[in-house]
């Protein structure tokens, strides 16, 4: 399976967290988000499920950006394998 993150648009909601959705073989799976520091993060399913702070750190969970692609850990990808 193939899974993509990108930034959802707008990229911040009203609160300051950073918004993501993930996508595996092109179907919308998840949307993610994380605070300005990465301290709080969590996940919504689009069944509704919900987890707060997945693999424990939002560095554990995403990898990449700014002047490198934005890409799920190895550890969100075997996350996302067993939760959704």
């Amino acid at each position: 399976m193939t899974y993509i993150v990108q930034h959802a648009q707008p990229e911040r909601d009203s609160s300051g967290n950073y918004l993501y959705k993930i996508f595996r073989n092109d179907k919308l799976i998840a949307n993610y988000w994380h605070d300005f520091r990465g301290d709080d993060h969590g996940l919504e399913f689009t069944n509704g499920i919900k987890k707060n702070s997945p693999l424990g750190s939002m560095t554990n969970f995403l990898s990449g950006g700014g002047p490198k692609p934005l890409s799920l850990s190895a550890g969100a990808i075997a996350f996302l394998d067993e939760h959704e």
